[in-house]
């Protein structure tokens, strides 16, 4: 039985939102080269609706940092 949506969303929302803190804390160590370095990082995540979760986090940290 496969998951829906929503319940995908929420088995792994608290995964998806440590992995993107994860990353973004690696933003001030690799500087110039951690966007490139979080795009590979996110590329190679599976499933494809995980690696959008964590991009969408990842959004709303930088967005957060910005304000």
């Amino acid at each position: 039985m496969s998951l829906s949506r929503a319940e995908f969303h929420e088995q792994h929302l608290f995964s998806a939102q440590t992995e993107a803190q994860q990353l973004f804390a690696q933003k001030a160590v690799r500087q110039g080269d951690w966007l490139s370095w979080v795009a590979s990082q996110i590329y190679q995540m599976r499933p494809a609706e995980y690696a959008s979760m964590v991009r969408r986090e990842l959004q709303r940290l930088q967005e957060a940092a910005e304000h």
